[in-house]
């Protein structure tokens, strides 16, 4: 635990407890969740000030805030939800486990904005919470996967779960492959520390599934541009 830890618990915790508790009432009025969005959206911008976080977007031109996509990254730390949100003009829902469900004002506020939990595992179940987000494409809204399905303890990406790829080919949307570089050293895993510092999202050109033959050729060139960038920015 260090200052940034402190101003965590003192300052962002109870920001976040009213302004959910404030979100519960914009979802009952705004049943779209773009509402609740845009204060989360703030919320990230906020947290980066207050813990002295500086974001780099590299590719801001590679897509168009009007349209849809299917946001993939590698995920290294807990930071990388709220900067994400905060740095990228998109109307943006995240995947998350179905447990971050069941916390009280937290996990209702997500439900009702539209945000998809999916149940952990490898059986149908599984799949079939995941495949929820392909619903909430078609509405027009973007989605983002961690397709790791974990958070990196190094930084060095993860091998990718095919999962978010048969998204990808239900949704019919575009995927925007992105590359956070520097997170890990932001919010350390298993560490209560939070560091601040510099983190760059490296935003490349979208992808078409359509393009592709299969689920798994998709998976290998979304892999292959993540972990190119992350080689290519992290030396910067």
């Amino acid at each position: 635990m260090n200052f940034r830890t402190l101003l965590f618990f003192v300052i962002l915790v109870p920001i976040m407890f009213f302004g959910l508790s404030f979100a519960l009432f914009m979802n009952m009025v705004d049943r779209t969740g773009d509402s609740f969005h845009r204060l989360a959206a703030w919320w990230g911008r906020f947290s980066a000030r207050l813990f002295s976080i500086d974001i780099e977007v590299v590719g801001r031109e590679n897509y168009d805030a009007d349209k849809n996509y299917l946001v993939l990254s590698n995920h290294a730390g807990m930071a990388d939800i709220p900067l994400l949100l905060g740095s990228m003009d998109l109307n943006l829902r995240f995947v998350a486990k179905e447990e971050l469900g069941k916390i009280p004002i937290f996990g209702w506020s997500m439900k009702q904005a539209g945000y998809v939990l999916i149940r952990r595992g490898q059986n149908r179940e599984a799949l079939k919470s995941l495949l929820a987000a392909s619903e909430v494409l078609k509405k027009g809204k973007s989605v983002h996967i961690f397709p790791e399905g974990t958070r990196s303890a190094t930084g060095e990406l993860l091998p990718f779960k095919r999962g978010a790829f048969l998204v990808a080919q239900k949704g019919g949307t575009p995927v925007l492959p992105v590359t956070i570089v520097g997170s890990n050293l932001i919010t350390p895993k298993k560490s209560l520390k939070i560091n601040g510092g510099k983190i760059k999202l490296v935003i490349a050109p979208p992808l078409e599934p359509s393009s592709f033959r299969n689920v798994e050729e998709l998976m290998e060139t979304t892999s292959s541009i993540i972990r190119n960038n992350l080689e290519k920015y992290r030396l910067n």
